[in-house]
C-alpha cells in the first residue's frame, strides 16, 4: 500500500470533522434566522472557500471554510438549500439594515 493511499481516509476524515464543526455554525445561524437558510459556497482563493447565508428573515452572514468540498459538505449537513449563484431570487431574499447602507455610502458615485 502507498503513503498516498494510507494517508487518504485519514484526509477524509478530518475533512468530515472540519465539515461537522462548520455544519455546528450554520445550523445555529438558521435556527436564529427563521429556521432556515438558502446559501452559495463561492471560492476564494486557493486556501478558503465563502459560504455565504441567507436566512427566512432575510439576515445573512457567512463563513468560511478551508476547501470548497468541505463548505459545501457542511451545507448540505446543516440543511442549507444551495444555489449556484448569489443572483435574482437569493439576493432578492437579503435585508440590509444600517450598518450595509451606511458601509455602502461610502462607495456611490
Amino acid at each position: 500500500m502507498s503513503s498516498a493511499e494510507t494517508l487518504a481516509p485519514a484526509a477524509d476524515a478530518r475533512a468530515e470533522r472540519r465539515a461537522k464543526r462548520i455544519a455546528k455554525n450554520l445550523t445555529a445561524f438558521s435556527k436564529q434566522h427563521g429556521g432556515s437558510a438558502d446559501g452559495v459556497v463561492e471560492y476564494v482563493g486557493r486556501a478558503a472557500t465563502r459560504i455565504v447565508l441567507v436566512g427566512a428573515d432575510g439576515s445573512w452572514g457567512d463563513q468560511v471554510a478551508p476547501s470548497y468540498a468541505v463548505g459545501k459538505r457542511a451545507a448540505e449537513l446543516a440543511g442549507v438549500t444551495l444555489h449556484e449563484s448569489f443572483e435574482g431570487e437569493l439576493a432578492l431574499k437579503v435585508r440590509t439594515g444600517p450598518y450595509e447602507w451606511k458601509r455602502m455610502a461610502g462607495i456611490q458615485i
